[in-house]
């Protein structure tokens, strides 16, 4: 999940900062304006390089730009499920769970990561575990998600349930890699083994008290932790430094792109949006329709049932040229059928690949597409995603 735009900004205005910009910039790193934050996209070490880190040992990533909500009162259960398109009663206490906040027709405003709870947790862990359920959200879309679900509220006035925007509370870092778990365990005493896939718990990491979870968006194993704000940077120079002699280094938003797009995760204004439905996009999953009414369920109903215009399938060029980006026109023998919405060159497979929303009735593995480059169609081919899947 976790998404966000790169349209600059103008000088008029005034980037975000998160509490990692200037350990960034001593870093080397290159920053970007990033959906209104000001964000590395690579150290000196480049996106490759930086890549691999990942694949082959751990990184280190700033989520600080994150939206964060707690959903709190005694009807919080009941409002997720007007609100969100996946079934919250069958989140347990100390699970995630990856889910849509829905349109009236039937699209996504934006795709999130609730967490709910551990029983008998003390907030003494931090505003992430102050309330029953919390809520990560994209960087793009935090102030309208968090308007929306306001409204949300003031349309449920019958519900006993209060929205809390907690981002500026609440540090965000996530390690990722094959040695993440070793590298976060060497700080703390919480056998991190017991926190599993899409589950959070309580720990003290490098003395500071916070929330670990076992998710992330690379497609490898490891942890996001949610320190007090104020500790973010303790955290991540500690991080680093236990993570020295197993190879651990600062990841960028370019890096983050490629890894997220190997392991097919979607990124919201490209695989996800307004315009295109959670079944075309190919998160139908994360959509229950059996739990009783919510924002869209009719919608998304009468797309299920008669199946998706379009469909999110992934391909491989097979002819040479530069890397397929978003938009970029996607015909069969001449005729336009959809476009790219997002590819790049995959530093794991060592070729250009890519998601592409077409006409449902082109989809196929193995079936033929042409990508139209730089205004020249180049063959490529249908393949099963995830193109990338980490060996457990």
């Amino acid at each position: 999940m976790t998404a966000a735009d790169d349209r600059p900004v103008t000088g008029a205005e005034e980037l975000r900062q998160t509490p990692l910009a200037e350990v960034h910039r001593a870093a080397g790193a290159r920053m970007v304006p990033f959906a209104g934050w000001d964000m590395p996209v690579q150290y000196g070490t480049g996106v490759l390089a930086e890549h691999r880190k990942v694949r082959e040992s751990a990184g280190l990533f700033d989520l600080g730009h994150m939206g964060q909500v707690n959903i709190t009162g005694p009807d919080a259960v009941a409002f997720l499920q007007k609100v969100t398109t996946n079934d919250v009663t069958a989140l347990r206490p100390g699970q995630a769970q990856y889910s849509l906040l829905p349109t009236e027709a039937g699209t996504a405003i934006d795709d999130i990561l609730v967490y709910r709870a551990p029983e008998g947790i003390s907030d003494d862990y931090g505003p992430a575990a102050a309330a029953p359920f919390y809520i990560v959200v994209n960087a793009s879309n935090a102030a309208r998600d968090v308007a929306w679900l306001q409204a949300q509220r003031a349309a449920h006035g019958s519900l006993d349930v209060d929205v809390h925007d907690v981002s500026d509370r609440i540090g965000m870092i996530a390690i990722q890699g094959p040695r993440a778990e070793a590298i976060v365990q060497s700080l703390t005493d919480t056998s991190l083994g017991e926190i599993g896939n899409y589950q959070w718990g309580p720990a003290t990491v490098a003395g500071l008290p916070m929330m670990v979870a076992r998710t992330g968006y690379t497609g490898e194993d490891g942890f996001e932790l949610f320190p007090p704000i104020d500790h973010t940077e303790g955290l991540w120079l500690a991080l680093l430094a236990a993570g020295s002699d197993e190879g651990l280094c600062p990841i960028g938003l370019g890096a983050r792109d490629t890894l997220r797009l190997e392991a097919r995760m979607p990124l919201y204004g490209q695989e996800l949006g307004e315009d295109i439905s959670p079944y075309e996009a190919g998160v139908g999953w994360a959509v229950k329709l059996k739990k009783g009414d919510f924002v869209g369920r009719d919608a998304m109903a009468r797309v299920k049932e008669s199946g998706p215009a379009r469909r999110t399938v992934g391909f491989r060029l097979l002819g040479r040229s530069g890397a397929p980006r978003s938009h970029y026109p996607v015909q069969v023998d001449g005729r336009e059928i959809g476009y790219v919405t997002s590819g790049a060159f995959s530093p794991t497979l060592a070729a250009n690949i890519g998601l592409a929303l077409i006409d449902a009735s082109e989809a196929g593995i193995g079936r033929p597409l042409q990508i139209v480059i730089r205004g020249r169609p180049v063959e490529a081919e249908q393949v099963a995603v995830p193109f990338y899947r980490r060996q457990k």
